[in-house]
C-alpha cells in the first residue's frame, strides 16, 4: 500500500478554497495530516481554514492567499511546509474551465494553458527535488479531466490543457519509478461530473447538490482510495455514467487513431449510430 497519506506528514493543495480542493484538504485533515492551502480567493480561503479548524481543533494547516502562476507560488507554499514537517503529498488542483474555440481568443488560451498546465509543471518543478532527498514515500496528484482523455468538442483549450496534463504526468511517473521506484509516485485524479463552482456557478459550500453530478468528496474519496492502491489513473464516476460506458467512450477515441476515422468521429453525424451500437454493446471491449 502506497504510504504517502499518513498521519503527521504535510500536504500541500492548490486551489483549496472550495469544490474539489476543498474536499480534497477536508479528506487528508481527516486522515491526520497537515495542511498548506493555496488560493488566489483570500476571504473563501480564510473561510475554508475557519471551517476546518472547526471540525479539526488540532489541526496544522498553514494558508496562502495567492496565484498558483506567480513564481512566487512554489517558495511560499515549500515555506510553510517546511515548518510543518516532511512534505508527503502534493495535490495540483488550481484549474480554470473558460472557453476558447480552436482558432479564437488567443488571451483566453494563454490564461487557460498558464493556470492549469504551466502552473502544475512549475510546482512539480520546484518539489519534485525535494521529494527525491527525502528517504519517506511521498507523492504527487494532478488533477486532470476526462476531457483531457476525449477531448470532447466545445472548449478546445480546456479539453488540450487537460491533455497536457495527461501526459505531463504520465512522463513524470516513468521518471520516478525508474530513479526510485514507488517511494515518490505520480498519479493523475480524472474527476467526472462533479458538483463544483467550476461547474455549476453560484453555488456555495453548502449547496444541495443534484442527483446526476458526484460531489466533490466523493472524488475526494476516490483519490484516497486511488493512490493507497498505487493507480496511476485514479478514474471518478458520477451518478449517470458507468464505467463501462467511460471505458467504451474512451476506447472509441483511441480507436480513431488505429482505425483511422475522422477527428473525433464520436461527434461526427456518419458514425453516430454506429458509436450508439458500440456504447451499448455487450461485446468485449
Amino acid at each position: 500500500m502506497n504510504q504517502a497519506i499518513r498521519r503527521g506528514g504535510v500536504a500541500i493543495v492548490t486551489g483549496a478554497a472550495n469544490g474539489i480542493g476543498y474536499a480534497i484538504a477536508h479528506r487528508l485533515a481527516k486522515e491526520g495530516m497537515k495542511l498548506v492551502l493555496l488560493d488566489q480567493d483570500g476571504r473563501m480561503l480564510t473561510q475554508a481554514a475557519e471551517r476546518l479548524h472547526t471540525e479539526f481543533p488540532e489541526l496544522e494547516l498553514r494558508s496562502i492567499a495567492g496565484d498558483v502562476t506567480s513564481e512566487t507560488a512554489g517558495p511560499a507554499m515549500s515555506g510553510e511546509a517546511e515548518a510543518l514537517g516532511e512534505i508527503s503529498v502534493i495535490v495540483n488542483n488550481a484549474g480554470i474551465l473558460k472557453g476558447a474555440g480552436p482558432y479564437e481568443n488567443i488571451e483566453q488560451w494563454r490564461q487557460t494553458m498558464e493556470v492549469n498546465f504551466w502552473s502544475m509543471l512549475g510546482i512539480q518543478q520546484h518539489f519534485v527535488g525535494p521529494l527525491l532527498d527525502q528517504s519517506t514515500a511521498s507523492a504527487i496528484v494532478n488533477v486532470g479531466s476526462k476531457e483531457g482523455i476525449t477531448t470532447r468538442p466545445g472548449n478546445a483549450a480546456y479539453a488540450l490543457s487537460k491533455a497536457a496534463v495527461r501526459v505531463l504526468t504520465e512522463q513524470l511517473a516513468h521518471e520516478l519509478r525508474e530513479q526510485v521506484g514507488d517511494r515518490v509516485t505520480a498519479h493523475l485524479l480524472i474527476p467526472g461530473y462533479t458538483f463544483t463552482p467550476m461547474n455549476f456557478p453560484g453555488t456555495t459550500y453548502d449547496s444541495p447538490k443534484p442527483e446526476a453530478p458526484w460531489s466533490a468528496d466523493q472524488v475526494a474519496d476516490r483519490m484516497v482510495q486511488g493512490v493507497r492502491a498505487g493507480e496511476f489513473y485514479i478514474f471518478c464516476e458520477d451518478n449517470e455514467v458507468t464505467s463501462e460506458l467511460d471505458q467504451r467512450r474512451m476506447q472509441w477515441a483511441m480507436d480513431d487513431l488505429i482505425k483511422r476515422r475522422p477527428a473525433l468521429s464520436r461527434w461526427h453525424p456518419d458514425f453516430k449510430d454506429e458509436f450508439a451500437a458500440f456504447a451499448k454493446s455487450s461485446e468485449p471491449r
